[in-house]
Parts: C-alpha cells; sequence; structure tokens
C-alpha cells in the first residue's frame, strides 16, 4: 500500500541548515561518517588567480557564503552565476572517535574539474560532473580542526558532458560532500549479480588498494533472519574476489513487491592487526530479460520471466530552485511517488546521471529506472569520448547493485556525435563504430541489463542495440497513422531506424519519447492536452508490437510544457473527470486497457442512428485473478443543441478476458438520440466484484439543424435565434483579437467586447417573451508571448541556456491549465 497525501503540495519546502542530511548512498554506506553539507565560505576567481594568490591557504579575498551542495547559480546556493571558476573553504574536525581509522573525504558529484587542498597540502585532482569521487586526508588528526579548500573550474568546452544544462547548471558541488572513515583495507565496489533462475546471487567484491595479507571477507544478510553468513578469503596482494551465494527461495524484486535484501560486508583479518571495514548495503533479487508476449512471437521487456508493458515518462529531474539538487530526500522520493501515483512503471532520467537516494526510492517503491549519459555538444572527438567513457564506467560501476535500474542509455538524438554543421551534419560511420564499440563496452561492464546504443530521432537509427526505440512528437490526429506505419516497419531483418549495415534482430520496439502541447508543428493554433494525450494511448495501445512508450514529461522544465506536473510540482486539471465520472489519468495507463471508440477525435452520426463502437482489448496483464471475463458498463450522455445535459441510455456487456490479450473485439452497438447533441459514451471495465479496473470514452457529435422552436427539459417552450460566435457585429481589444482552430475559435486579449446582433423571429411578438437567455461557449486563458504578434528569432537554443527569458514565446508552447482556475 502507498499513500500519496503529500503528493498534492508544490516543491516550496523549508531547507534545513545541513541540506540532505540522510546517507547519499544507501547502497554503500558506512556507519561512521561526517556530513559537511551547509555553509562553505566561498569565491569566484574570474582571473583564474585564486592558486598563484595563495587562496589554497583558505583565505578566499572578498568570500561569502554558500551552501552546499546547491550548484552556484541555483537560488538555493545563495550566490549569482558569476564566473566559472570558483573556490570553496571551511573547516573540519574528524571525530576523535575516528583516531586509528582512515578519513576519506567523498563527493557524490561535482561539476567539473575539481582540486582539494587540506591545510595547504594538495589532496588530488578529479575531471567529471556526475559520479563520485574520493580523496584519503592522510594527514588528518580527528579531534583537530583542519582547513579544507576545493577549487572547481567548470569552464564550457565543447567535449564536456553538459546535457540539458541550459536550464540551470551544474556547478561546483551540487550532491553530498561528507568525511567517512574506513577500515585499514577498504572496500571499493560490491556487486551482486542475481543468477538468471533467481536461486543465487554472484557476488564482486573489490578492494581499494592490494590486500597487505590474507583478508577475511563476511558477508551478512540482515533481513534473512541473518542468513546465510558467508566468509571468503581475499589473498595478499589480490584486489578483488568473485564467488556465488546459494539463496533457494529467494524473495524477488518485483515493481508490485519491491524487496530489498540487506547485507552487511565487511573486510578484516585472521587473527586481527587491522581495522575492520564494514559497509551496509543492498541488492533486489531480479532479472531484467527479453521475452515474447505469451502466445505471440513480439518481444517486450521482462522482469523475472514476465513480460512488462513500459509505460514510462521522460524525468528531467530538475528543481526550480536546487536546479539538478533537491533540497529534501521527501522531495527525490515524492518524485517517484507521482510515477505510481499515475500508474506509470517507470522514468528515463534524462541525459543526467541522477542522485543516488532518487535510485534508492526507486528501488524501495518499485518504479523502473531507463538510465541516460548526459551528451557534450561539440564534434565526436576523443577526447569527447573519454569523457562519456568515465562517465560510463562511473555510472554503472556506483549504480550497478539498483534493482530499478533496468537499461543504459549512451546517447540520445545523436547529440554530440554529428560531424559538421547546419544541412551538412552528418553521422559518419565511423562515428556509429565506435558507438557500437561503446555499447559492447557497457555490455561487458554489465550483462544483467539492457543497453541502447542511441535513443533515436530524427532519421538517424540505430546501431547496436538491445533495444529498438523511437522519438516522434505529433499533434494527436496524426498518431494513428504513425504507429500503423511503424508497426508495419518492425520485423526481423528491418532496415528501419537502424543505420545501414545495422538491421532490427529481436529487439523490443518501443517510443522512447513523445509528447503533446509542446514539440511538434502542424497544430492549428490552440491545443488541448488531454485530447492529444488520450488519442497517442489509444493508438499506442491497439498495436501490440510496440512493447512500451515515454511519455515527455514527468514536469514542466522552463519553456517544455508538457509535464504531467507543473514546474513547481503542482497539479494540472486534465478534465478527464468531467466526462466520466472518476476517470483520471492513471485509468489511461491501465494494464487491462480497453479502447473504445475509431481514430478520430469525434465520430459524427445522425439523429435515431444505431453506431458500432469499435473496442480493441489490450489486456498486458499476468493476472489469473480476474476470471475468464470482464463487464463493460457504458453510458451515452452529453448536451443536446440548447445545452441541456440529458442521458440517453446506458449499455452493459460481457467481454471475454485472457492475460496478455491484444486483439480486437466484437462492437458494442450504441444508438443516438433523435435529436442534434454533443455525447459522450463514457466506459467502465470492471472484474466480477465491481472493481472498475478501467475507465475510457469516446465522443459523437449528432449533426443536424438547430432548432428554432423547442421544449426544455422543465417543459418550457422557448424559442431559439442564433449566430456565429466567430462574426461579432462589432468588437473591440485593447491588446489583440484574432482567431485559431480554421477561424473557428475567437480570441480577444486584454480589455474589449465581442457584441452580436442576434436575428429576431419576424413571427415573435417581443410581449409573449417571458426572459431570455444569452448561451455561448467561452474559455479563458493567458496571453502568451507568441500570441502578441511580435515574434522574432527565438535567440538561441533553450536547452543551452540560450532563448527569451519569457518562455511562452516559444510558438509551439502551450501551457495547460492548473489546478488553480481564474475566473474570466
Amino acid at each position: 500500500m502507498y499513500l500519496f497525501a503529500l503528493l498534492g503540495a508544490t516543491l516550496v519546502a523549508q531547507v534545513p541548515s545541513i541540506p540532505l542530511p540522510e546517507h547519499p548512498r544507501p547502497d554503500f554506506e558506512r556507519a561512521e561518517w561526517l556530513n559537511l553539507n551547509g555553509r562553505w565560505r566561498f569565491a569566484f576567481d574570474p582571473r583564474d588567480e585564486g592558486e598563484h594568490a595563495g587562496w589554497v591557504s583558505g583565505e578566499l579575498p572578498g568570500a561569502r557564503e554558500i551552501l552546499v551542495p546547491f550548484s552556484w547559480g541555483a537560488p538555493l546556493s545563495g550566490v549569482p552565476d558569476s564566473a566559472d571558476i570558483a573556490w570553496y573553504a571551511r573547516s573540519i574536525t574528524p571525530p576523535a572517535v575516528w583516531s586509528g581509522r582512515r578519513v576519506f573525504l567523498v563527493f557524490g558529484a561535482c561539476d567539473w574539474r575539481t582540486t582539494v587542498w587540506l591545510d595547504g597540502t594538495k589532496l588530488g585532482e578529479h575531471q567529471g560532473g556526475y559520479t563520485p569521487f574520493a580523496f584519503e586526508l592522510k594527514s588528518a588528526t580527528p579531534g583537530r580542526p583542519q582547513r579544507l579548500v576545493v577549487r572547481v573550474d567548470d569552464t564550457p568546452h565543447p567535449f564536456k558532458l553538459e546535457g540539458k544544462q541550459g536550464y540551470g547548471k551544474a556547478r561546483g558541488m551540487w550532491q553530498t560532500v561528507y568525511l567517512e572513515a574506513r577500515g585499514s583495507d577498504p572496500l571499493e565496489a560490491v556487486h551482486f549479480t542475481p543468477r538468471p533462475d533467481l536461486a543465487g546471487v554472484g557476488v564482486d567484491v573489490r578492494l581499494l588498494e592490494p590486500a597487505p595479507r590474507d583478508l577475511t571477507l563476511r558477508l551478512t544478510f540482515t533481513n534473512r533472519d541473518r542468513e546465510p553468513v558467508v566468509t571468503q578469503r581475499i589473498a595478499r596482494g589480490r584486489t578483488a574476489a568473485h564467488f556465488d551465494v546459494a539463496l533457494p527461495n529467494a524473495h524477488r524484486w518485483s515493481l508490485d513487491d519491491p524487496f530489498l535484501h540487506e547485507v552487511v560486508v565487511s573486510v578484516t583479518a585472521p587473527g586481527g592487526g587491522l581495522v575492520e571495514d564494514v559497509v551496509h548495503t543492498y541488492f533486489g533479487m531480479r532479472a531484467v530479460s527479453v521475452v515474447h508476449l505469451p502466445g505471440t512471437g513480439l518481444p517486450y521487456v521482462a522482469i523475472n520471466g514476465t513480460p512488462v508493458f513500459l509505460q514510462l515518462t521522460l524525468d528531467q529531474a530538475y528543481h526550480p530552485t536546487g536546479y539538478y539538487t533537491f533540497p529534501t530526500d521527501s522531495a527525490l522520493r515524492d518524485e517517484i511517488l507521482r510515477a505510481r501515483q499515475i500508474g506509470l512503471t517507470g522514468l528515463r532520467e534524462h541525459v543526467k546521471i541522477e542522485a543516488p537516494r532518487k535510485l534508492y526510492w526507486a528501488d524501495r517503491l518499485g518504479v523502473l529506472i531507463m538510465a541516460d549519459i548526459p551528451n557534450w555538444w561539440g564534434p565526436p572527438d576523443s577526447v569527447a569520448f573519454q569523457e562519456h567513457e568515465v562517465a560510463l564506467r562511473g555510472m554503472i560501476d556506483r549504480d550497478y547493485n539498483h534493482p530499478a535500474v533496468f537499461s543504459w542509455v549512451l546517447f540520445n538524438e545523436t547529440w554530440g556525435l554529428l560531424t559538421g554543421s547546419g544541412d551538412n551534419e552528418r553521422y559518419l560511420s565511423a562515428t556509429q563504430q565506435r558507438v557500437a564499440r561503446i555499447y559492447h563496452l557497457a555490455r561487458s561492464l554489465d550483462s544483467t541489463r539492457l543497453v541502447e546504443d542511441n535513443s533515436v530521432c530524427c532519421h538517424r537509427g540505430h546501431t547496436e542495440t538491445d533495444l529498438n526505440s523511437w522519438h516522434e512528437y505529433l499533434p494527436g490526429w496524426r498518431w494513428q497513422e504513425y504507429v500503423d506505419r511503424v508497426s508495419d516497419s518492425t520485423f526481423p531483418s528491418s532496415s528501419w531506424n537502424f543505420e545501414a549495415p545495422w538491421k532490427q534482430g529481436g529487439q523490443p520496439m518501443l517510443n522512447s519519447e513523445f509528447g503533446n502541447v509542446w514539440g511538434y508543428a502542424g497544430s492549428t493554433g490552440d491545443v488541448d492536452w488531454s485530447w492529444d494525450y488520450h488519442r497517442a494511448i489509444e493508438a499506442f495501445r491497439r498495436h501490440s508490437k510496440l512493447a512500451g512508450w515515454l511519455y515527455t514529461e514527468h514536469h514542466d522544465v522552463i519553456n517544455e510544457w508538457n509535464g504531467y506536473w507543473r514546474f513547481d510540482r503542482s497539479r494540472k486539471e486534465t478534465g478527464f473527470e468531467s466526462l466520466v465520472e472518476g476517470m483520471a489519468l492513471r485509468d489511461l495507463h491501465s494494464a487491462v486497457y480497453l479502447a473504445v471508440g475509431n481514430v478520430e477525435l469525434s465520430t459524427s452520426a445522425r439523429p435515431g442512428e444505431r453506431m458500432d463502437v469499435p473496442l480493441y482489448a489490450s489486456f498486458l496483464s499476468g493476472s489469473t485473478a480476474l476470471g475468464d471475463s470482464l463487464t463493460l458498463r457504458a453510458e451515452l450522455r452529453g448536451w443536446n443543441a440548447l445545452g441541456e445535459a440529458r442521458s440517453y441510455g446506458t449499455y452493459a456487456r460481457r467481454l471475454p478476458y485472457r492475460p496478455w490479450t491484444s486483439q480486437p473485439l466484437p462492437p458494442l452497438a450504441v444508438t443516438m438520440p433523435n435529436e442534434p447533441a454533443v455525447l459522450v459514451l463514457a466506459v467502465r471495465l470492471e472484474d466480477a466484484a465491481g472493481t472498475v479496473l478501467q475507465r475510457n470514452f469516446t465522443t459523437f457529435v449528432v449533426e443536424g439543424d438547430t432548432p428554432t422552436l423547442a421544449t426544455l427539459a422543465d417543459g418550457r417552450r422557448v424559442r431559439v435565434a442564433h449566430v456565429a460566435a466567430t462574426s461579432p457585429a462589432s468588437s473591440h481589444w485593447s491588446l489583440k483579437q484574432w482567431t485559431v482552430l480554421g477561424d473557428h475559435k475567437l480570441d480577444g486579449a486584454g480589455s474589449g467586447f465581442f457584441e452580436y446582433r442576434i436575428p429576431w423571429p419576424a413571427d415573435l411578438d417581443v410581449r409573449d417573451v417571458a426572459g431570455a437567455t444569452f448561451l455561448i461557449e467561452a474559455s479563458a486563458k493567458r496571453l502568451n508571448g507568441k500570441d502578441r504578434g511580435t515574434l522574432s528569432a527565438a535567440g538561441g537554443d533553450y536547452m543551452r541556456g540560450g532563448g527569451f527569458h519569457d518562455p511562452s514565446r516559444n510558438p509551439n508552447s502551450y501551457p495547460m491549465t492548473g489546478a488553480t482556475p481564474f475566473p474570466s
């Protein structure tokens, strides 16, 4: 059971004096540690003179305070983004009880080139921005204050891994930094590899240094009644050990039951004489594979041998005031809970190596993670590939034990892989070959997960890959035709979506980015997110070759306004509840799904016409608890030409249920009312106990002339006169007046009016009129920058820090309705 009580809150939170006090690595945690987050002295070094001027002593001219671990420039840091090079300084006091232990300074992540001094002595240097590194404080004196100084050079380079930091840069320390007491022979890594049959686990242990003598390694499984306890010998001079541990009937990790095996690993010497090193870690007993959807030859991603229909979202993991860094652990946790709340199976952490505690919550709560490596923006040269390999190796090494991570994504949309510029950009064969080699490197580092060479977009395809993914951004009306074409092009040996000479094999085919209200051309000038999203999902669920989809995106970022939540994580209003009682976004993500209606936004009908409503069963669940049949219940309701809400009948039918079914069902016969109306066929899918498994809808327009004489539901007789809303007799608006939707929708902005002249029926005496009602369909919106008619060039690439301050000037941005209505 999961509670979502906190999810209505936004990201406004009180930041503690020591932000993120929790240990940053629940997957690799030593009990004796000291969090160094909090206030540090800080100074910019725009002329790069600090080292020559003696700043290594900790005397920083003009120093101010910065709140670590927030990037300089992020509002929560307290300092602006004023230079590419900066210095940090603070006093540290290793606890006196650490006497006799080795003390290390650990950075979770610091972007980009980091140099560290202790009491003026240089400890070392690290280059990279996303993965952890550590320096031993060999001169540390427990119980005595010492001066720690850190210099960070974040100068831009074409080869530097940036991802989409234009939305808010990661500059300097952006993950927790801490001191750690280790034993005499510290562990550097412990990796658990579940056996394919899930009856045991392989263990790979790596020491920081060669063993100075024979050592004893001990594993204790703490939440299995402390059994088994495993002891292994590490011979003198060795740095690693591998062995297998049998775990018959081990509790498995799955999305519905995300059980974690907790393990304590220790290293000591027989007979004593060395200080024991102890690490607390965990793993999930699960296997990632590719299997055929039962009864078909269609490849799907599987967890523990069971297919999973992937319903993912792109997570750019930005915080409005912390940028790459969230201010609290609960804020990280809630990002995972939000995905569960709306029925998603996972997140794609997009061109950002995400903080380990976010992955911990995915492990703990049962949400899959597709993990990207950040890209560079320059040419595909050797320096860039070297930066990429450092990040790849560091990411896999750090995150190996997270069961939630099911795939590694090496590149995105060939960013950084193109040679040339403008119309001369090319994805060269030599670059493709290099990408293929990196795929094999990743597979050699981790054979337990799927590896994707490049998340494909823009007519540049795959090389070596375990997933056949593609991106597309389309208005809702185009999805059915497009997915038809993709499905027809997907089969073994097909060259679609691959670079020559590579071809499709047995990879699962899935969409790995699609979006609404942002990111595509071809709209009519206004867009309704709910309609477009509904039509996309309906198209996806009608194609069983599609093994999953990935929506862009989890939350808005800067100018990208198509998130499920706003940038501050306040909710958006989909309007589904007004169409089908109780319907929410989660209904469109049900594993047991009934697609209803045809592929059009609405179906036209004549008064009294009998309509056959298409039904498609997409029952992508292995559940046998639902029996062999389900019940469809439907109500046809809507509004007549006078705007009166009416119900026009109910329907019920038994539907056959079989796990993993994907097929059309006989249509549902529905009779239209004998009057013009706009209708919703609201559908519920129920199990034998009456529990609603999914809600859905389709719509109709019963066409006919608007009546001139009618009787209302309460018996009153009325005369009706009408005029087109887009044909006012006069109008005036202080800012702008314009039409959209093919001149069927009229907009006015600022203060002003539309005035209409309505034709009076010639045979109607005004003395016979008891009252009059003016009925019009109207709504309110904000006036966006793009609506003002003064657009010029966008001023640069938004995701690389360019563009206007006003994101609404982007011509393809359509902000959605928020939870707070603004009356007009």
